[in-house]
Formats: structure tokens, sequence, C-alpha cells
């Protein structure tokens, strides 16, 4: 019989897993534990939301540089608490594409949020990630939230605090480096990458994402120039006019599949860092993995060596050794 719970809506999952009591902490844990104020932010990320997205260059940096036109774009998406302990919150987005008999679900970007993080993952260049350890100063108080990739590959983490002063929670990350967005990368070659500081905001209708951004050509992991300065901003409404059936569905069916798949990825992550042996768009790696989503779905539950054949052919370790920040 399935877990009911993992078909709720997503309101109602949040509820659950807020009122589940957290995880007994032992003495030497209690120095270090987060606020409830922090917790109730992040867990207010998950519920139902129709979702806008905009994209505007602002400031162009270099001669004769032309901003590029605003792109604008929408969706149906869906939050879901996957983990939810004291010092570690994963928040999976799902999105629903079409609607009735047609509707279509997306596993999209999941994002990790783990507080006083001793390290974490950098983008250098050319898909390549780096395990870093962090200042103790710098993460002292702070929640590092690490965003990844449709097939849960990495993308880019970013370090801040949570603000609470004004009556809406708001976090702000340090700036940090991210490969270039899907929505670019097939459409110019002109930067190689973006350094980004992160807003999140929770407001009465939801919340929103915001992202200041600038679009840098980088070789060899040194920075060449900035072209020109972005504003993004990620509008998350909260819904009730949408059916996310499908995606509870989805989701119930190949949990089990994409939590092999994150400790898949885990395990080459703590081993330093990894390099994806693929064009930029990752596509082999997405395929090889969504397929097997669908085996899940159909009640063939892929093995550990189906899963481990995908990341041998396309994705390599770092060799260089863990470093400091």
């Amino acid at each position: 019989m399935k877990n009911l719970l993992l078909i709720l809506p997503a309101s109602a999952l949040l509820a659950a897993c807020a009122s589940t009591p957290p995880t007994p902490l032992n003495d030497s844990m209690l120095h270090s534990l987060p606020p409830a104020a922090d917790r109730e932010a992040i867990l207010a990320m998950a519920g139902e939301y129709t979702v806008t997205f905009a994209f505007d260059e602002t400031v162009a940096l270099q001669p004769d540089y032309q901003r590029k036109p605003p792109k604008r774009s929408g969706a149906a998406e869906a939050v879901i608490v996957v983990e939810n302990e004291p010092d570690r919150i994963v928040l999976q987005h799902l999105l629903l594409v079409g609607s009735d008999e047609g509707a279509r679900v997306v596993k999209h970007w999941r994002q990790d949020w783990v507080w006083e993080a001793e390290q974490r993952l950098e983008f250098l260049d050319d898909q390549t990630w780096r395990m870093v350890m962090l200042d103790p100063e710098q993460t002292r108080g702070a929640w590092t939230q690490c965003v990844y990739e449709v097939s849960d590959a990495p993308r880019y983490c970013g370090t801040g605090r949570w603000n609470h002063r004004y009556g809406n929670p708001t976090w702000t990350s340090d700036r940090s480096w991210r490969p270039l967005p899907r929505r670019e990368y097939t459409t110019r070659d002109d930067y190689t990458a973006l350094n980004v500081e992160n807003r999140h905001t929770i407001t009465p209708e939801g919340w929103t994402h915001e992202q200041d951004n600038s679009k840098v050509l980088r070789v060899d992991g040194q920075s060449q120039g900035v072209l020109v300065r972005e504003f993004g901003f990620n509008n998350y409404l909260v819904t009730e006019e949408v059916d996310f059936t499908p995606v509870y569905e989805y989701w119930n069916e190949t949990r089990e599949y994409w939590a092999k798949v994150r400790a898949a990825w885990q395990s080459r992550f703590d081993a330093g860092g990894v390099v994806l042996d693929t064009e930029v768009d990752g596509m082999p790696i997405i395929e090889g993995l969504f397929e097997l989503a669908d085996q899940a779905r159909s009640d063939r539950m892929p093995s550990q060596a189906d899963i481990d054949a995908v990341f041998e052919a396309w994705v390599r370790p770092l060799a260089r050794p863990l470093a400091n920040r």
C-alpha cells in the first residue's frame, strides 16, 4: 500500500512535516540549534504555486555591448518537502506542464538547506565542481543553500543568514559562481559563468527568488571580463486553481529511485568534486537518469548497477584535493 502522506496536497504535506517532532539532539549539538523561525521560513517555500520567471539585463559593462531583450516565462510548480531534519531541509520542485489528461510532470530543480555547513560545492568552470571547506566564521548562524539540476547534478551553492526584522523573512547569500542557465547556453557563447547573489523572501502571497547576476567570461577559473549585469525575479504565488494530483502520483512512484540517485551524486561530491563529461546541457545524464525513472514508474525499480552505469559513463572524479574557500 502506498504511503498516503506522499499523495497529500503540498500544503497538507508541509503541515505534516512541520508538525513532526524533530530528531532528538544530544547535548553536544545544542549550541548549534538553528532558530525555529529560520526553519519555518524554509519550510514555508513548500506548497503549490503559479510561478513567473523574469530576467532583465541592466548595466552593460563592455564597449558596444547591446543588452539582450528581457526574458519572460511561467509555470505551475509544486514544492515538496523531501527531508526535514533540525539542521537540514530538502525541497524538491516539480513542474506540471499541460492540463487534464494531457498533463505531464517534469522533475525540476532541488534546493538543499544545511545549517552551519562545514563545506559546500563550488562551480569552477567547464562542467567542474569542487568541494570546499567553509570558514566557521562565515557559517556561524548561517544556512548554506545548494541548488541542483533536474538530474540532481550540481548547479550552485550560497551561504547566508535569514533576516526576520521586518516581518517578511529574507535570506541573502554571499556571491558565488554558477554555470550558464539553461535559458541561455543554447543561444549564446559570449560568456561562460554567472556570478550571483541570491535573495529568498517569504511573502503573504507565497515567496520570491531574486538574483543579482553578473555575466562573466572565465577561462581556467580566471575571470577575463564582465559583460553585463542582470536582475532575475521569480515570483511564486500560492494557487488553488491547479490540480497537482499528477505531481504527487509521480513523486510517490519515483521518490525511492531519486533518493538512490541523490546518494550516488553525494558519494562523488564527498570524494572532492565532479566533472561532467558531457556538453554543457548535460543531456546524456538527464536522459539516462530519466529513462530509469520511467522504469521505476512501471514498477521495475532500477538496480544500483543501472544507476552507477550512467555515472560511470558521464561523471568523472575531480583530480584535485578538497580546498579551503
